[in-house]
């Protein structure tokens, strides 16, 4: 299976424009690409619920929306991401679990973007129905929402490769639908642990893969990860808003 990745982007420090905030050149390198200095998000949101697609907001920026299974830890890694403690609880308020949680971001770049926090996928708790109409809805989203960038999937690093997971992945596969992993909890296992259950699940990747995704190792607790996160969505807000003529 192709990975269907985003670009490559910048790839030597002579083409990076100037940090704008320390006026220096600065890179970070992630799985052989080099970004852009890290934004920080400087304002970031609550926006709207959605039901479906066709009710989210005008897709005039680009969006990045996070997912995974329950308890993965999605709401701290977007409240590392923001800064912003208490940000992702309005998404686990009644009527919004299950529904399409656009957030409104603005970065250090004063770029706009849209954080979206997803459903969990799995529902072991409900009905067959509500089920189906919550995987509808999701896979709605995915395959349609035109502005969506980049889709971050969370993984426990605390596990072994779990099915569910790898189901999931491999079906963004077949709908060519750009993504990247965050391992979360790095802090609840030792670095071993979490090394090991990261290269099991990478290496079981490759049995379908010919390129693996981007992925980052995250602790929310110790915030190692985030600034790695915002580096790549920079680089693609940056490729985003040239290719729409640089507003």
């Amino acid at each position: 299976m192709v990975m269907p990745t985003t670009k490559k982007f910048i790839s030597t420090a002579s083409k990076l424009p100037k940090c704008t905030s320390c006026n220096h050149y600065k890179i970070i390198q992630i799985c052989g690409s080099v970004y852009l200095c890290p934004m920080e998000i400087i304002q970031a949101s609550y926006l709207i619920s959605s039901p479906s697609v066709d009710l989210c907001p005008k897709p005039d920026r680009p969006e990045y929306a996070f997912i995974g299974r329950s308890n993965v830890g999605k709401s701290s890694v977007i409240n590392m991401l923001t800064q912003k403690k208490e940000l992702a609880k309005v998404s686990r308020s009644p009527g919004k679990t299950q529904m399409i949680n656009h957030f409104d971001v603005l970065g250090s770049d004063r770029k706009k973007w849209y954080l979206v926090d997803l459903p969990g996928y799995g529902f072991a708790k409900v009905s067959q129905n509500q089920r189906k109409s919550w995987e509808k809805m999701i896979e709605g989203y995915i395959r349609k929402r035109e502005n969506l960038v980049n889709l971050f999937v969370l993984v426990d690093s605390r596990h072994e490769p779990q099915e569910l997971d790898l189901e999931f992945i491999n079906q963004m596969g077949e709908w060519q639908v750009p993504f990247s992993i965050i391992f979360t909890k790095a802090d609840k296992s030792t670095q071993k642990e979490v090394a090991n259950n990261v290269n099991r699940f990478m290496n079981t990747l490759k049995e379908q893969w010919e390129e693996l995704p981007i992925s980052f190792i995250t602790s929310a607790e110790k915030h190692l990860g985030g600034k790695k996160i915002l580096s790549l969505v920079q680089a693609m807000n940056e490729e985003w808003w040239e290719q729409k003529g640089g507003k």
